[in-house]
């Protein structure tokens, strides 16, 4: 079988797996718990209802799912949406799959890799008993049912995630046995599937299907075999689609994270295919899911799971904001958007969502998700637990932080290397057959410090207002390169770059241009920036606080109204705690005020009651609430709304 070549044209690409590794650093920390989490699971739990559907007796167990004991019952064992007689059971495996294959690729991870190995041959096990295709968790009996207009927990769902852990290891880790077992069980699809007609399979296409369609296009690609491109075919969600090319708003109030992956299905069809009519139903999702619909400071969206209506989410803050699942599709969606076009605007949208989303919702110490990020006054993140709970986040929590590295370094079509994220990491690649190496670290003081942290020099008086960037390009002496810098939204400022000493100010649709003549180059970067708010579309007053990308939260158990002016951020919250040692601290707090509140990143926050929305009362107005306006709030009003396409 001939994989298809890729005939969808591209501004950029990702680099290679494995050719990116993090370096030390805020997203290394979080990708380490993560693959200690990974490593921890035990495939016996992994593929215990795998095991219980295809009748593998010697891997059955007696659970005493009644037992509210946890440890009576097995802690170990995999419950929540695991529990076997859940109808969403066994789809964290796939999930599981997808990010030890993508940590074993990425980062040459041999016990990961091993441990996919015998995953994968698990499920070639279930699939031979099963008959030769069928390989998933839940009968087919479920399918029937929702043939039927029958009541049943999106089996698809379930069943895609399988899929799509075979597929990423296919992919990632050039796993044939994978590709085989996703292919079989294809075919059993494409029987299934080809009995119905359009309108009645059109009614099973609204009950979620997750990334099925995403699962064809993989396919197709990876194997040739039309069979897959008929299935593209078949899992076409005019209902949905055919409005929003329309340009109807069919979004407001509607499930988000049915929608995403269906559309980075039609995404991945274009890539595979060519065909336009794919391309214009991920731009028309974009517009009107973000570009015309705004976010909320974090750069998420959604409230109880759902699309709130456009640039009205002051009625929507609450405890079930920004649901994990859809910040990572979203992401996902962005960086796809980016290679496509190569505008900017995307990966802005990235870095804010990195840092308020994906870090925000995973616990700094135990890894663990909270499945929302709450915006009312006085939250508290819900954390999960290591095997009790197993929710639709947690899956997509391991597969994030294993995905940090293919973010940072894209390569664009005139070859140039863009460095879209100021996230430390190593890049290791070749020009006209010789290595080059590019070295790229944050500067968490003013100057260079060494390994001891005693050992740094004093530096500036206060923190600076600014990220410093370092860039160390190593090649043959007659080896160019060109570099494309991103030049983030939230700079405050002319951004200053110097190539070994040099001033640089050549930029171009939002990137500084260095050229790397050969040899070794040295490029610093400045980023200036600012604290500054970001109000409540419709509720102008209300406002967060934001330095750089990095939404803070002042630590607080309730919503509190603050005195002074909104369109000076400075008067009303000052550095509080920042400095140890040679290491600069990112914290805040209120002044002028009847009660002080400290403020930190909101990434940082653990067990704490947090807030993130303040209202603000000028000092000026007795009292009356003051529009966020001016020079603070200009730069935040156009952050909430998201790159047009």
């Amino acid at each position: 079988m001939t994989p298809l070549t890729h005939p969808a044209p591209a501004s950029a690409r990702p680099l290679p797996i494995g050719a990116v590794r993090l370096a030390a650093g805020t997203f290394d920390r979080r990708r380490r718990v993560n693959r200690e989490y990974l490593a921890s699971l035990r495939d016996e739990n992994l593929l215990q209802n795998h095991y219980i559907e295809a009748g593998i007796g010697d891997r059955l167990w007696h659970l005493q799912v009644s037992s509210s004991d946890a440890r009576k019952r097995g802690e170990d064992r995999h419950w929540g949406w695991e529990t076997p007689a859940g109808q969403l059971r066994g789809h964290f495996v796939g999930h599981w799959l997808s990010a030890a294959a993508r940590e074993a690729a990425a980062e040459g991870d041999g016990l990961l890799r091993a441990r996919v190995d015998d995953v994968v041959a698990g499920l070639e096990r279930c699939q031979r008993e099963n008959g030769g295709e069928w390989v998933f968790a839940v009968p087919p009996a479920f399918l029937d049912r929702i043939a039927a207009g029958k009541p049943v927990w999106a089996p698809q769902y379930s069943i895609h995630k399988t899929l799509m852990g075979l597929v990423d290891t296919a992919r990632d880790l050039h796993h044939d046995a994978a590709r085989e077992i996703a292919r079989r069980a294809g075919h059993w699809f494409a029987r299934w599937s080809a009995q119905f007609d359009r309108d009645r399979f059109d009614d099973i296409l609204d009950v979620e299907t997750g990334g099925m369609l995403e699962v064809w296009a993989d396919l197709l690609d990876l194997t040739g075999e039309d069979v897959f491109r008929e299935l593209l075919d078949r899992y076409y969600r005019r209902r949905l689609f055919d409005p929003l090319v329309a340009g109807v708003d069919v979004l407001t109030n509607m499930h988000a994270n049915t929608t995403i992956p269906e559309v980075l299905g039609a995404a991945r069809a274009f890539e595979v295919t060519g065909e336009k009519r794919w391309a214009d139903v991920v731009h028309a999702y974009w517009r009107c899911a973000v570009t015309e619909r705004g976010t909320f400071c974090t750069g998420g969206q959604t409230a109880g799971e759902i699309w709130t209506p456009p640039f009205e989410l002051a009625a929507r803050r609450g405890a079930k904001n920004q649901e994990h699942c859809t910040v990572y599709n979203m992401i996902r969606l962005a960086d796809v958007l980016f290679c496509w076009t190569g505008e900017k605007g995307y990966l802005d949208y990235i870095e804010r969502n990195l840092y308020n989303g994906i870090l925000a919702q995973q616990h700094p110490a135990t890894g663990m998700v909270s499945y929302f990020l709450p915006l009312n006054g006085g939250a508290r993140k819900n954390w999960g637990s290591p095997t009790e709970d197993f929710w639709c986040c947690h899956g997509t929590l391991v597969q994030a932080h294993t995905r940090h590295s293919s973010l940072v370094f894209y390569q664009d079509a005139s070859d140039a290397i863009v460095v879209a994220q100021y996230v430390p990491a190593v890049l290791e690649t070749t020009r006209g057959g010789s290595a080059v190496r590019i070295v790229l670290e944050r500067r968490e003081t003013a100057e260079r410090v060494g390994p001891d942290a005693n050992a740094g020099a004093s530096g500036a008086r206060h923190r600076p207002d600014s990220w410093g960037v370092g860039i160390t390009v190593t090649s043959e002496r007659d080896v160019p390169l060109r570099l494309r810098l991103r030049i983030p939204v939230w700079v405050d400022g002319p951004p200053v770059v110097t190539h070994n000493g040099d001033v640089v100010s050549r930029t171009e649709g939002g990137f500084l241009q260095v050229d790397h003549a050969g040899g070794r180059s040295v490029v610093e970067l400045t980023l200036p920036h600012r604290l500054r708010v970001d109000p409540v579309p419709d509720e102008p007053a209300t406002v967060a606080f934001v330095e750089g990308p990095v939404v803070l939260a002042g630590l607080c158990d309730r919503e509190t109204t603050l005195i002074g002016e909104v369109e000076e951020p400075t008067s009303l919250l000052v550095p509080d705690d920042e400095r140890q040692w040679a290491q600069w601290l990112p914290g805040y707090r209120t002044v002028g005020q009847p009660h002080s509140i400290r403020f930190v990143p909101l990434h940082e926050v653990r067990e704490e009651p947090y807030t993130v929305y303040f209202p603000v009362t000028s000092s000026r107005s007795c009292g009356r609430p003051t529009p966020a306006s001016g020079s603070g709030s200009a730069t935040t009003a156009r952050s909430t709304r998201a790159p047009a396409t």
